[in-house]
């Protein structure tokens, strides 16, 4: 078999890890994936208000997807801070490439509170906006080379899938449950016209307090127990030219491995900004619900995000990975399009609640063994790299859909039925992957 269905690994004696350590890891992987993508939903939470602050138009879609464009703009940058820390971190640990991508996060989300607006300085404000995205998405992309592999690198076998689900979908569901409160405060605090003028900014501001978790979090974390092992097999082997160079060795040995784990990627991304990541926009421009019914909803669905992933992520530990990718494939090819459409004709609270909390189970459901997937993908020398890359390059092209969706809508009332379509075709896809993918469960050792 070649490197598209069986990826060769040199697997070294399994390393012991303390119960200690792999909480440590854990925490640490959980709070700062959490953090960094509170900083990076912060945008989902805002985006009519950014929309007519920095993209304003006439139709209201066009200024979304305008929004959602420079939300995607971020998620284009991150394979490239995935290539830059993820070299750094193969080479030089998973610890130390964490502390700084995160801290990066969020001095730039801050930064955005800082902007001038549109109707204040014109287009240069949309400009430094797309700007200040550019330079979030490196960061961005640099945290997950390094959270999404020193938490399961640091579990032991028999938890990996969880930890998978914990640290990829719970740590998504708790930055939005962070942001959802942050959006419940403010928007209190600051109600109607008073969140259009500094709310918004406050919000962003908020972005510092993952830079100082970062800083208090990551001082007791023990590195990843396999890089070490790692180093000290180069050490005593003197594989200079592997260590210098995790990079090329990557692009030369696993690039077709990586072209088919983004058929499952794809999905995944695309099941999180499809549900999770559109639900705020959805309930407020096609549902129209006010915002406390809205915060409430938002509240739900990251809560259902973290359980879903976890669930998820731990079946494939049970089950296989590649049964599981087959089982959600299919559930997601019917069910997003039924809630889908049942949310945009519910009428009430309590229908509202269930069609969007069934939505965002299925959706974040999709990706919740990525991680775990991913990191067995690719040996210890290049997992960072490999890994990183791998998602940052299927959730830039996921974080994009909404975007499109958008665009192909025309008009609000057509966003229900783009949503069907375009869910429909990512998921067979993703169903495809998921037959030509080996089984991978047990190869990271």
């Amino acid at each position: 078999m070649d490197n598209i269905t069986k990826t060769n690994i040199e697997r070294p004696v399994e390393v012991s890890i303390k119960n200690s350590q792999m909480v440590r890891a854990t925490i640490a992987s959980l709070i700062g994936w959490a953090l960094d993508l509170y900083d990076l939903f912060l945008l989902l939470y805002v985006a009519t208000t950014i929309g007519n602050l920095f993209f304003p138009a006439s139709n209201q879609t066009l200024s979304l997807a305008a929004v959602y464009a420079s939300f995607a703009v971020t998620l284009l940058m991150r394979p490239l801070g995935s290539a830059i820390f993820g070299v750094y971190a193969d080479k030089n640990g998973r610890k130390k490439a964490m502390t700084v991508a995160i801290i990066g996060a969020g001095l730039s989300t801050t930064a955005f509170g800082l902007l001038p607006t549109i109707h204040q300085v014109g287009v240069a404000a949309s400009i430094a906006f797309l700007i200040l995205r550019l330079v979030q998405g490196i960061f961005v992309g640099g945290v997950v080379a390094s959270t999404h592999t020193i938490g399961t690198e640091s579990a032991s076998p028999k938890y990996r899938g969880l930890m998978s689900g914990l640290i990829g979908g719970g740590g998504a569901g708790l930055g939005a449950l962070f942001a959802s409160i942050a959006y419940s405060i403010v928007s209190a605090i600051f109600p109607g016209d008073a969140f259009d003028t500094l709310g918004w900014r406050i919000m962003f501001f908020t972005g510092i307090i993952g830079a100082l978790s970062g800083l208090f979090i990551f001082r007791s974390l023990d590195e990843s127990p396999l890089w070490k092992q790692l180093k000290e097999k180069q050490s005593k082997d003197k594989m200079v030219e592997q260590q210098k160079s995790p990079f090329k060795m990557f692009l030369t040995k696993y690039y077709k491995v990586l072209f088919v784990n983004l058929m499952i990627v794809i999905g995944g991304g695309s099941g999180y900004y499809l549900t999770a990541g559109f639900i705020p926009t959805f309930l407020k421009v096609v549902n129209k619900v006010p915002a406390a019914v809205s915060s409430g909803v938002l509240i739900a669905t990251s809560i259902t995000t973290i359980l879903a992933a976890i669930v998820v992520g731990h079946l494939s530990e049970l089950i296989g990975r590649k049964k599981t990718f087959m089982i959600i494939g299919i559930l997601c090819v019917f069910g997003l399009p039924y809630f889908y459409l049942s949310l945009a004709h519910s009428t009430t609270t309590t229908s509202i609640y269930l069609n969007a909390i069934g939505l965002v189970f299925l959706g974040n459901a999709s990706y919740a063994p990525v991680l775990i997937f991913l990191n067995e993908r690719f040996p210890t020398e290049v997992r960072s790299t490999g890994t990183g890359l791998s998602w940052n390059v299927g959730f830039a092209i996921g974080g994009m859909m909404p975007t499109f969706v958008n665009l192909a809508s025309g008009t609000v009332e057509h966003i229900p039925y783009t949503l069907m379509y375009f869910t429909i075709v990512i998921y067979l896809v993703y169903i495809l992957g998921s037959f030509i993918i080996p089984e991978t469960k047990g190869n990271l050792k």
